[in-house]
């Protein structure tokens, strides 16, 4: 069956976070997704206030940027909410956006080499493993969590370039792929994943989640123009829905058939109403969606 989420976009303030978390629990939401957009909320933080203030709900984070962190504080952070919150926290790792890496001063020279390396780091600490190494970006002397995960974590990373996918494929346990990607580019990024996973001669599952802009209720179709053409996106065909629960699953029912594994509700930046859309997506869309 294929996973369904909806994102709490940061353009919310953080106290509106609660009580969405809530109705996402209540309503019977599969995955609630947070962003760490700069400069608006963190990730770990607003991701252990969800998974505190719910009971069932998987909380993702897509994603942290890798720049901005330390590879040691994100696995701590990272097995932290695998302890208290078992088989509910999802998190990804990734470039970051650029030019906000520029702004605090953190803009890696080799994204991709800081990416693999980081990649690297954080599963085999996940694991338990006690880990010396020296690489471009991460540095690590001796060091092994003392409360590493009690069971597997994944460790998901967002990709869009070939060269991010084939790392994905290779170096982490899923692909978060962003809403500019319509169907054809989700069977793009899993052929290029597939190469890297078979690079790496892995054979174990990755899972690939894809964001889908979606705007319902009044001016659905004018919200989405705006949303898709704020993004940069308003000559992408097929890209986004706009319409009513049916309309929304068969956008869906389209990622997934094209490789998608998890297909995560975007609301348009101005949704006039978060808390309707989680109903919507947990109690009209899921039913549809097989």
């Amino acid at each position: 069956m294929t996973g369904l989420g909806a994102v709490f976009r940061p353009q919310l303030p953080p106290e509106r976070l609660r009580a969405l978390a809530r109705l996402a629990d209540e309503t019977g939401l599969e995955e609630l997704w947070l962003w760490e957009d700069c400069f608006r909320e963190g990730g770990i933080s607003t991701a252990a206030a969800a998974l505190a203030w719910t009971e069932r709900v998987r909380v993702g984070v897509g994603l942290l940027p890798v720049p901005l962190r330390n590879v040691a504080i994100t696995a701590m952070e990272a097995a932290t909410l695998h302890r208290m919150f078992p088989g509910r926290a999802v998190l990804g790792v990734g470039h970051g956006v650029q030019d906000w890496m520029g702004q605090v001063g953190a803009r890696a020279e080799s994204p991709l080499t800081l990416l693999r390396e980081h990649l690297d780091a954080l599963r085999a600490l996940l694991r338990g493993e006690r880990l010396s190494t020296r690489g471009r970006y991460v540095t690590l002397d001796d060091v092994g969590l003392d409360w590493p995960p009690a069971e597997p974590a994944e460790v998901l990373t967002g990709a869009t370039g070939p060269r991010t996918l084939r790392l994905s494929g290779e170096a982490a346990d899923g692909t978060v792929l962003t809403a500019g990607t319509p169907p054809e580019g989700v069977r793009r990024a899993r052929r290029l994943i597939e190469e890297g996973r078979q690079a790496a001669g892995r054979t174990d599952p990755h899972r690939v989640v894809v964001y889908l802009l979606t705007a319902t209720g009044p001016d659905a179709a004018a919200r989405l123009r705006a949303g898709l053409a704020d993004e940069g996106h308003a000559d992408v065909p097929d890209l986004g829905v706009a319409g009513d629960a049916d309309a929304v699953a068969k956008a869906v029912q389209r990622l997934a058939d094209a490789g998608a594994d998890t297909v995560v509700l975007q609301p348009t930046a101005d949704e006039p109403d978060p808390e309707g859309f989680v109903r919507f997506t947990a109690r009209e869309v899921r039913p549809l969606v097989g």
